[in-house]
């Protein structure tokens, strides 16, 4: 990527944590401390795609007929990846990926599927499901591990890859 692009994508990450930080200020009760770190590392998230090279072109997207979100989506070339994000504050035993179990992933699925039929295309795209693990740790820079290709359209896949 361009330095004028890393630039500016640098700026606005900042502009964007600074004005986050005086809106949590002036509400009324602030929201849960784990919604907060959410939003926190999702917006990371877009950042770290957005340097990549990624085109992101939905946060959070959700449906009427399902219940959960997609926490980003973006395309990497004529791919399009359905980035769920996990954002912790500490290294704990278990790490952050972890926390997308069956369940997850199905609603996930469900969700992409949904996504996929309202594009313009007459022909879906090639989809790919990735898992972002962000650690914000006080005092330390952001800790970021993308794994591309985190699962597929069907459990039954990933079993027969082990």
């Amino acid at each position: 990527m361009r330095w004028l692009e890393q630039m500016r994508l640098n700026w606005l990450e900042h502009a964007v944590a600074h004005l986050r930080r005086a809106v949590s200020g002036r509400r009324g009760p602030s929201q849960p401390e784990h919604l907060a770190t959410g939003i926190e590392g999702e917006a990371a998230a877009y950042f770290y795609l957005r340097r990549k090279g990624y085109t992101v072109v939905a946060r959070r997207w959700g449906s009427k007929h399902q219940r959960g979100d997609l926490d980003l989506i973006a395309w990497n070339g004529p791919l399009l990846c359905v980035v769920e994000v996990k954002t912790r504050t500490a290294h704990d035993m278990a790490a952050a990926e972890v926390a997308v179990d069956a369940h997850k992933r199905t609603v996930l699925r469900k969700l992409a599927r949904m996504y996929v039929r309202q594009l313009p295309a007459k022909i879906s795209p090639p989809v790919r499901f990735d898992v972002l693990s962000i650690y914000l740790i006080p005092g330390r820079a952001k800790e970021f591990v993308h794994f591309e290709a985190a699962f597929g359209w069907s459990e039954r896949a990933e079993y027969e890859l082990r």
